[in-house]
């Protein structure tokens, strides 16, 4: 590269494929976050690597890493990325003021989020709400996601997270259970048909029935047996149509309880659990009004449940 163009501005195309590239470790990943072919990724990349006149990244089995060059083009790349994407937002201001996009868990989104948002539409009418219900965390470089609920243990690297609401376990069945004879105390369960959440986003200080029964002295033999989902909101569903006792997170049950669907029978405390739900969001990210209302109306809202929680403890 002559003098002259020393300062050349690199090729934003192939800018932003590189960031991607850099950001999830893989070509193909990032070809299909980008929406194109694994080769035009290989393309873009060996354009940077010319206009650098050496590699970024070595290739590996599986995926790629950065090389020091990379490393350094990387932290640069993403800033000017996550301006891009502010610059973007500040084009949009007018219309992000009347909306907001979340990204959270199927189960969190079916049980807890949605049957609230009638009452935040009641507030805001003219904001319109986009929901994103996936398992996947949400990328937010490159995406138009401004906040996202997550549970987990908080910590999340990159981005602020704000506790909403803690979780614990409760011992749920239907009202139509008791009909079939009374159940008080953990020793009445043993005969009694299970169900099992095997979510994917499982706490693992969240019990299972095995760890359930025994840490309360009970034997009960095929405890592991029973219906067995991979979402908690379908093992929530499967309790309410009188399938068996499930081991419920409260706050995702707390509805169908308040509503009758669900009971707790048991007069022992919950088991409090490792995870919470986070509000997280990119470091330093400007929210527009419609955002603003939408995370006090969350705050507003866990408050209020935990306030029903302790109420139906």
């Amino acid at each position: 590269m002559s003098a002259d163009n020393k300062d050349a501005l690199p090729p934003f195309v192939s800018l932003r494929v590189f960031e991607a590239a850099a950001r999830l470790r893989s070509f193909a990943r990032a070809a299909e976050e980008l929406g194109v072919s694994a080769g035009a990724v290989s393309q873009h990349i060996r354009v940077l690597e010319d206009y650098a006149g050496q590699p970024l990244f070595r290739r590996l089995g599986r995926g790629v890493e950065l090389t020091e060059a990379g490393q350094s083009a990387f932290a640069h790349a993403g800033a000017a990325m996550a301006e891009m994407i502010q610059a973007g937002r500040a084009m949009r201001a007018a219309t992000r003021g009347r909306r907001v996009s979340i990204s959270t868990a199927p189960s969190f989104a079916s049980k807890w989020l949605i049957p609230r948002l009638d009452r935040f539409q009641e507030l805001y009418p003219e904001t319109e709400v986009r929901l994103s219900a996936d398992m996947a965390l949400v990328e937010f470089a490159g995406s138009d996601i401004d906040l996202a609920i997550r549970y987990g243990p908080g910590g999340y690297e990159g981005l602020y997270a704000e506790r909403l609401m803690t979780e614990s376990v409760i011992v749920v069945c239907s009202p139509r259970l008791l009909e079939q004879g009374a159940l008080k105390k953990p020793a009445d369960l043993a005969g009694v048909p299970l169900i099992h959440d095997d979510g994917p986003e499982r706490d693992p200080s969240c019990p299972t029935w095995a760890m359930w029964f025994a840490a309360r002295g009970v034997k009960r033999p095929e405890n592991e047996r029973g219906l067995r989902f991979n979402q908690s909101s379908l093992a929530i569903e499967a309790a309410v149509a009188g399938k068996g006792l499930a081991l419920a997170k409260r706050q995702l049950a707390l509805r169908d309880i308040a509503d009758g669907r669900l009971v707790a029978p048991l007069s022992e405390t919950d088991s409090p659990v490792n995870f919470a739900y986070w509000l997280v969001w990119p470091r330093g990210r400007r929210f527009e009004a419609a955002q603003v209302a939408f995370l006090e109306w969350l705050r507003a809202e866990a408050m209020e449940g935990d306030s029903v929680a302790d109420q139906t403890a």
